[in-house]
């Protein structure tokens, strides 16, 4: 079951990034030839910001695969934090993304550069965000249903595209108003929450390596599939960690003291398989058999 769940989350979140991908080359070829025709530097720029996109589906390609390989007898955890550290790569390349959104939008304003977006450009800026936006949406919402923080990392970055093309509206729609730095003051505020969403997906990223507790709600719902075993009297040391999208779990549970072996076992393997069915991420779990006693209750 583990296995299908593997291979039903790996091909669910390669299929978004080619999606990802696609759009990209789509955007790269729309943006440098509109770029050219209207001579609009941030248009080009904004070609140059979609082509690191492409590096980074490449990464999470790249997770992916490496990432969804068998356990073998020198990684015999698997290979699931590849992923993990495609992720770190990805937001790093996000942090610096809004870094230079920041950067050269504030030395735009200090050298009083005024920026006039001509129609074609705002129409190839409207353009892009719908395209972006879409691509976010569908790749966020595949990241999250498998746990995934490296295609998560990058739908990031498709939204992050999408706001910077945000900016090149905002100037345009400023300039009708008499204020020739609209998109450069777009371009800061967007280049922080950037920077906001990178720091958050690092974060999330570094607790994964430092085998943080899986999220509250998925905790709950491993206790409750427990609980409603009624076989298990109780259970302690309750553990969890993730090494990609999967679970790892070890439990003590105490069962009546006067089984035998075979039937304890049983009710191991009755819950292993309660826990399989019922978690959506794939799952691996150890189960340690106590006698319900006085002295194993402390």
């Amino acid at each position: 079951m583990n296995e299908d769940k593997h291979q039903a989350g790996y091909k669910q979140l390669r299929f978004v990034t080619y999606l990802s991908a696609g759009a990209n080359v789509f955007l790269i070829a729309g943006k440098f030839i509109i770029g050219l025709l209207t001579g609009s530097l941030s248009l080009l720029a904004d070609a140059v910001h979609s082509a690191s996109d492409m590096l980074s589906d490449i990464a999470v390609l790249l997770g992916l695969y490496f990432g969804s390989k068998k356990p073998d007898s020198k990684h015999q955890y698997g290979h699931g934090k590849l992923e993990t550290l495609a992720a770190i790569a990805i937001a790093l390349g996000l942090l610096g993304v809004g870094l230079g959104m920041i950067y050269y939008a504030a030395i735009d304003i200090a050298k009083d550069n005024e920026n006039n977006p001509r129609k074609l450009v705002l129409v190839a800026a409207i353009g892009a965000i719908a395209v972006k936006e879409v691509v976010y949406r569908v790749t966020k919402s595949v990241a999250t249903k498998y746990h995934c923080p490296a295609v998560l990392a990058n739908a990031w970055h498709d939204r992050a595209d999408a706001l910077s093309s945000f900016a090149v509206i905002a100037g345009y729609i400023a300039q009708k108003f008499g204020f020739n730095h609209g998109d450069q003051v777009a371009a800061i505020g967007i280049g922080i929450m950037v920077e906001v969403v990178a720091a958050k997906l690092i974060s999330d990223c570094i607790g994964e390596l430092i085998e943080r507790a899986v999220d509250d709600a998925t905790l709950g719902q491993i206790k409750d599939i427990i609980k409603a075993n009624g076989q298990i009297h109780q259970f302690h040391q309750l553990r969890t960690r993730t090494v990609g999208r999967e679970v790892f779990l070890d439990v003590h549970i105490l069962v009546d003291p006067k089984l035998n072996v075979v039937t304890a076992h049983e009710i191991s393997e009755s819950l292993e398989k309660s826990l399989e069915e019922q978690i959506s991420r794939p799952i691996n779990i150890t189960v340690h058999i106590e006698p319900d006693t006085p002295e194993m209750r402390k």
